[in-house]
C-alpha cells in the first residue's frame, strides 16, 4: 500500500508507475483505492463509476477500469456533504458526520472488493487517501491504516520534497501512528526531487537513523506529464498557442480532465479563471461539468459571467457547455426531487440554447461513441455521468450522435453548443473538428491517449529504483 504524508504527495502517480513496472515483469497486478474523494470520475466496464486516478492506474496495469478498484467514491456537493458511491452506484447523499458513522458498512464493501481482487490477481497495489496522520479520522478508518491493518498489508510512505519540510513530514507522520502502524511501514519514498542528490544525502542518513526505516527511493521531479488529475485543478495558465480558450473554475467543477488535451495542445492558450479574476478576451469559452449545477450557475452569475457570455457572443466568440455546463446554457433547470437542494426548485439558465433540464434521482452512467453533427463530422467517444435529462425544442439541432441517439444541442446561429459527453476533446478527430468549428484555422491533431501512455512509461522508468527496492524487500 502506498500512503502519503499529505494529499497530492504523488501517491496516485507512484501507484500507476508500480502497476506499469509490475506489468512489464509479467505480474498480474491490479490497482485499488479503498476510499476516494474526487469529482473527477470515470465510467467502468461494469457500468459504475470510480475515481479517474484509478482508471489511469488500470491503464498502467493493462486493465479495463472496474468498480472494485475504487469501491467507495465520495463526490462532494458542498463543504459539508457528499454523494456516496459504493461499488460504482449512488448509495446516498450524506453529511460528514453521517458518513463517519456509515464507514463500518463502507468497510464491508471495501473488503468485499479487496477479496475479489486478491482472488484474481497476484498483486494488489493499493493507494491510500490524504494522510494516515489525520488522527481525528482514525476511528473507523477505511482509507489508510485502518485498511492496511485489516488486510495485513505492508506500507510505503511518500512525501513531496518540493513542498519543503519533507523530513518533518516523515517523522511527524510516524509520531501520529500506533506502534503496530509504525511497524507496518517498510520504508520511505521522497518524491519530486530536483537538485544535487549529494546535498540530500546527510538528511537521508539522519532520517534512517532517526526512524530505523530505509529510504527506498528518491524520485525526480518530472515536468510535462499528461496524467489524469485525481481532483485538484491545475490553475496555472498553459501554452502560448494562438487560440485562447477560457474555462471558469466553478466551486464544484467535475471532470476537469476534459481539458487536459487543450492544456497540451500546441495551438491552444488555455486560461482557467478563478473567483474574482478578470475574464480575459477569448476565442472560445467552455463551461465545465458540475456536481451542483444550480449552485454553480448562481455562482457564475454572481461573478458576472452571464454578461461576459453575452458580450463574448456579440463579438463573434463561440461557447461550449459540457454536462452541467450544457444544462446551464439552457432555458431552465428544475429540481423536482431535491437532487441538488430544495425539492421543486427551478432556476433560469443562461438562455443560450432552447433546452430545458430536469434533475432526476437516477444517475446515468455509460461509455459512448459516435460522431459530431455540427461543423465537420468527426468521430467522438467518451462517457456520460449526469443526474439530469435535457429536452431540446423541436427545431433545435442535436450536437452529436452517440450510440445512435442524438445528444446535446447547437444554437441556430452555430455559436453555442452543449453536450453531455465527457472526453469531448479527447478523440483526435473530434478535437480537431471542434477547434475548427470554434474558429481556429488549420488546427493540429493531438493524440492525448498516446501522450498519456508515454507519460505512464516516463514515471515508470523513473520509479524503477523503487520497484527494484520493493522486489528486494519481498525476496
Amino acid at each position: 500500500m502506498v500512503q502519503g504524508t499529505t494529499s497530492d504527495a504523488g501517491k496516485s502517480t507512484v501507484v500507476a508507475a508500480l502497476c506499469r513496472l509490475a506489468q512489464r515483469d509479467g505480474i498480474r497486478v491490479v490497482p485499488m483505492k479503498p476510499q476516494n474523494m474526487a469529482l473527477n470520475s470515470a465510467v467502468t466496464v461494469d457500468g459504475g463509476e470510480i475515481g479517474r486516478a484509478q482508471a489511469l492506474q488500470a491503464q498502467a496495469a493493462g486493465l479495463e477500469p472496474h468498480t472494485d478498484m475504487n469501491p467507495v467514491l465520495l463526490k462532494p456537493s458542498s463543504d459539508t456533504g457528499a454523494q456516496v458511491v459504493v461499488h460504482g452506484k449512488v448509495r446516498a447523499d450524506m453529511n460528514a458526520r453521517d458518513y463517519h458513522q456509515y464507514k463500518t458498512i463502507a468497510m464491508s464493501a471495501v473488503l468485499e472488493s479487496y477479496q475479489r481482487l486478491r482472488d484474481q490477481y497476484a498483486l494488489v497495489m493499493v493507494e491510500g487517501a490524504g494522510s494516515p496522520a489525520e488522527v481525528n479520522l482514525r476511528e473507523r478508518d477505511i482509507a489508510n491504516m485502518g485498511f492496511a491493518e485489516a488486510v495485513d498489508c505492508p506500507v510505503i510512505l511518500v512525501a513531496d520534497i518540493d513542498r519543503g519540510g519533507v523530513f518533518a513530514h516523515f517523522v511527524g507522520t510516524l509520531a501520529c501512528l500506533s506502534e503496530s502502524e509504525q511497524q507496518r511501514i517498510v520504508g520511505f519514498v521522497i518524491n519530486r526531487f530536483r537538485g544535487d542528490i549529494r546535498l540530500l544525502e546527510p538528511g537521508l542518513e539522519w532520517l534512517e537513523q532517526k526512524t530505523g526505516k530505509p529510504v527506498l527511493a528518491v524520485l525526480p521531479y518530472l515536468h510535462g506529464l499528461q496524467l489524469d488529475a485525481e481532483d485538484a485543478v491545475l490553475t496555472q495558465q498553459e501554452g502560448k498557442g494562438r487560440f485562447r480558450i477560457v474555462v471558469p473554475v466553478i466551486p464544484r467543477i467535475s471532470n476537469h480532465t476534459d481539458f487536459d488535451v487543450l492544456r497540451a495542445h500546441p495551438d491552444v492558450d488555455l486560461h482557467l479563471v478563478g473567483p474574482g479574476q478578470a475574464i480575459p478576451p477569448a476565442d472560445l469559452i467552455v463551461l465545465p461539468g458540475s456536481k451542483n449545477t444550480m449552485a454553480d450557475l448562481a455562482f457564475l452569475r454572481e461573478q458576472g459571467w452571464e454578461a461576459a457570455l453575452h458580450k463574448h457572443l456579440r463579438y463573434g466568440g463561440k461557447v461550449i457547455g459540457i454536462c452541467g455546463g450544457f444544462q446551464m446554457l439552457g432555458q431552465q433547470i428544475s429540481d423536482p426531487f431535491g437532487v441538488e437542494g430544495s425539492a421543486g426548485q427551478t432556476l433560469a439558465g443562461f438562455g443560450l440554447l432552447p433546452v430545458s433540464t430536469r434533475l432526476e434521482q437516477h444517475k446515468q452512467l455509460r461509455r459512448v461513441q459516435g460522431h459530431t453533427l455540427f461543423g465537420t463530422q468527426a468521430a467522438a467517444e467518451g462517457y456520460e455521468i449526469h443526474m439530469g435529462v435535457s429536452e431540446r425544442a423541436p427545431d433545435c439541432a442535436a450536437a452529436l450522435m452517440l450510440d445512435g441517439v442524438p445528444d446535446g444541442a447547437v444554437s441556430a446561429d452555430q455559436q453555442v453548443m452543449g453536450t453531455y459527453l465527457h472526453g469531448l476533446f479527447d478523440h483526435p478527430q473530434a478535437c480537431q473538428a471542434i477547434l475548427a468549428w470554434a474558429g481556429l484555422e488549420a488546427p493540429q491533431m493531438l493524440d492525448l491517449a498516446a501522450l498519456r501512455e508515454a507519460s505512464i512509461n516516463r514515471v515508470a522508468d523513473a520509479c524503477q529504483p523503487l520497484w527494484d527496492a520493493l522486489r528486494r524487500l519481498q525476496d
